[in-house]
């Protein structure tokens, strides 16, 4: 037990006992909302006072971008976390900067572009990283702008008190300080500490609050706007105040973007957010858990998302949770359009699931047949690509680890300029309730399933 206790705190003093204890670590950028900006965030075990120095390539103009430090202490471990915002960027430009002893690169992107690529994905640990590899690879080809984490990170943050968190970021380190990594908080998120982790360790687009688990930005032709679900998950143990802030928050925000003159310059509202509204997986039951379902519906006092969402015509959402790949025709209060133009001028929103990027639990299963609001579903592990094309259309792609990378899922969303769903319409033309559904009488999973739509219907 000894050696095994010298070995523990040896694995947290090594920073400071190989001098290592002021250099940078997990080195990460984040966008602030402003395309002349990048925010740049990192790690110490001392206490250093660090500044970034930042040049254009081909310039000999060098700048300074202050550094702040913060310590913070989980279980008795002392990190001191650093940002800095590097302003004045010019547009679509690479630019050199360096911290300390440390000297990275990146690329702004073209002012108001109108098309980019993202990396989209949720769940996705340190010990169990299946898709890391091919997606570090892939990013540092440029085959993607900037990554949209869904929450579940690292399995966890906290884990060895914060030990695994580390390991992460310094792992997606060489990825991650080239490019944007935007997150939103997971139920593994929760530290016993409100998600004290995941606070001090990522720097989000500033929202008023002083919390970076909900945010947006505007780029390009999309309004992406980050929503906690873990306000209603974890309501029992930090109380309803969070579920107001956000609620109210969010509403004001919504209603700002979806503005005649706001959706005129930006006809794409995108959510993410980490519990989904739908799925049709079957091997646990989150699903229809109590949990997930106020996140879409509410209860007590505690208004829910998804009138919010189709109030304000937002056009797709994006989530994890599932440890699985599944696309949804678009929906809207539990109807539907499975027509074959669904997905031309959608009358509600498209959903899309990307929980399968790698964690500790085996694939996840589905109902045997298919629910008829359910598009695509695929329990590989992989990860999507998202590629904002123009104003007009949106291209995904599913990738499959297990398959090589190969494609499982390919669409576009497309709308036509000045084309924008009202609810009221969404829930009279051509919708389609959830119908009566039969399963295989040895299919118990199917029918236990049912049975909690059934209830729900």
């Amino acid at each position: 037990m000894l050696i095994i206790s010298c070995l523990f705190l040896l694995n947290f003093l090594a920073p400071t006992i190989l001098g290592l204890g002021n250099v940078p670590d997990q080195v990460h950028l984040a966008f602030t909302g402003d395309l002349t900006e990048m925010a740049v965030v990192w790690n110490t075990y001392e206490d250093a006072s660090q500044d970034v120095s930042y040049t254009k390539q081909g310039s000999s103009d060098q700048k300074q971008a202050k550094g702040s430090s913060e310590q913070w202490v989980y279980n008795g471990i002392i990190r001191y976390k650093h940002k800095a915002v590097m302003v004045g960027l010019d547009y679509d430009a690479k630019y050199d900067y360096s911290i300390a002893s440390r000297s990275f690169t990146f690329k702004t992107l073209p002012k108001d572009p109108s098309s980019y690529r993202v990396c989209v994905f949720g769940d996705l640990g340190y010990w169990h990283g299946n898709s890391t590899e091919s997606i570090i690879r892939h990013g540092l080809a440029g085959n993607f702008d900037f990554i949209v984490h869904l929450g579940d990170i690292a399995y966890d943050l906290h884990s060895q008190n914060g030990q695994v968190g580390d390991d992460y970021m310094n792992q997606f380190e060489p990825l991650i300080s080239t490019m944007p990594y935007m997150v939103i908080a997971g139920n593994h998120e929760d530290d016993y500490q409100n998600f004290t982790n995941y606070q001090k360790r990522f720097v989000m687009p500033n929202n008023g609050y002083g919390d970076n688990q909900f945010y947006s930005f505007n780029l390009g032709p999309v309004h992406w706007v980050g929503v906690s679900t873990e306000n209603y998950g974890y309501y029992y143990q930090y109380g309803m105040e969070p579920v107001f802030t956000q609620y109210n928050w969010l509403k004001a925000d919504l209603t700002e973007a979806n503005k005649p003159a706001n959706r005129a310059v930006r006809p794409w509202i995108f959510t993410f957010q980490h519990r989904p509204f739908y799925c049709s997986n079957v091997n646990s039951a989150e699903c229809q858990s109590f949990e997930n379902k106020i996140v879409r519906t509410g209860w007590l006092n505690m208004p829910g998302l998804e009138a919010l969402y189709l109030q304000n015509s937002v056009d797709m959402g994006f989530w994890g949770h599932e440890h699985s790949y599944e696309r949804f025709y678009p929906i809207a209060d539990r109807t539907y359009y499975n027509d074959p133009s669904a997905y031309i001028n959608p009358k509600a929103p498209v959903y899309l699931i990307s929980g399968s990027a790698g964690c500790h639990t085996p694939d996840a299963e589905f109902t045997k047949t298919p629910w008829p609001w359910s598009a695509v579903r695929n329990n590989d592990y992989g990860y999507s690509i998202l590629t904002v094309a123009n104003s007009t259309h949106i291209h995904l792609e599913q990738i499959s680890i297990d398959k090589n990378e190969q494609n499982v899922d390919d669409f576009w969303v497309i709308k036509n300029a000045g084309f924008q769903y009202q609810h009221s319409e969404s829930v009279r033309i051509g919708a389609k309730k959830f119908p009566p559904q039969k399963c295989h009488i040895r299919d118990l999973p199917c029918m236990r399933t049912l049975q909690q739509i059934n209830e729900e219907l």
